[in-house]
């Protein structure tokens, strides 16, 4: 990921395995990634059983928060593809009790359909 894009709030697919080691704290037993994303320094991943958001917070990003969401509390999702003049695709999540929905940015060429085929094989 270019710096600029993730300025931009573009995320990017972020190496697995390179999650298991940042995440090991935080995953349960047997609990496996699927995908993960970033933007800058936050990213969000989707593991067989839930959606973890990761926020890390303050100059040093020593501050991290780390919000799971349930696949079973995702009312429902849309994703938006790239157009000619549109030059990012768009990842919205709506929870169960909120109105509003979490949205986050892809760049053109990211695998948004993964992400949309992700979220569809744990939420349907």
């Amino acid at each position: 990921m270019g710096f600029l894009d993730g300025l931009m709030g573009n995320a990017s697919e972020v190496d697995i395995e390179k999650l298991e080691r940042e995440l090991e704290e935080v995953l349960i037993e047997n609990e496996q990634i699927q995908s993960g994303y970033k933007v800058l320094r936050d990213s969000f991943v989707f593991t067989d059983k839930r959606l973890v958001l990761v926020d890390k917070q303050g100059m040093t990003g020593k501050k991290v928060e780390y919000h799971s969401i349930p696949y079973k509390s995702i009312t429902h999702f849309s994703v938006e593809t790239a157009g000619s003049f549109d030059m990012d695709s768009e990842l919205k999540i709506w929870l169960s009790g909120s109105n509003e929905p979490i949205g986050k940015l892809f760049k053109k060429d990211s695998p948004i359909e993964e992400v949309q085929q992700t979220l569809a094989t744990y939420v349907l």
